[in-house]
């Protein structure tokens, strides 16, 4: 091999790197431009939870059920509490907090509900208030 064959091959690799260089660079600019941020991607993904664990509280948990009437101010004497807390609460809240089948569902809206129940100083959590404070 001469010199000269050698100068030349060495000149088109260099040519060659320096076209794949150049590729590489605008593909990662471009990568760059089209990812979202983890900020914005774990609220998208936080929003969507959101929506979804709503719209199936709606489909699991009913506007009506029906239930004997009783007097608030027997429920609030002898009344059941929301699971884990000491918030009193109806056996009509009860009963729909039975119908939500997930686990990790029911414990984060019995959550939701407690915590809007303390902020807003309500003595008994009933069905209204239930479904107010637990859409999400």
């Amino acid at each position: 091999m001469t010199d000269t064959s050698l100068d030349q091959r060495l000149a088109a690799l260099e040519a060659r790197l320096g076209r794949l260089e150049t590729l590489l660079g605008a593909l990662n600019d471009r990568l760059d431009r089209t990812l979202p941020g983890v900020d914005e991607a774990k609220r998208g993904i936080q929003d969507w939870v959101t929506e979804y664990v709503s719209v199936r509280l709606q489909q699991l948990v009913p506007e009506t059920c029906e239930h004997p009437e009783r007097e608030e101010a027997a429920a609030v004497v002898e009344g059941p509490v929301l699971p884990g807390t000491r918030i009193r609460c109806t056996e009509e809240v009860i009963h729909r907090l039975g119908r939500i089948p997930i686990p990790f569902v029911r414990q984060m809206v019995t959550q939701r509900v407690a915590e809007t129940a303390r902020a807003e100083n309500v003595p008994v959590v009933d069905v209204p208030f239930f479904e107010r404070a637990a859409t999400f």
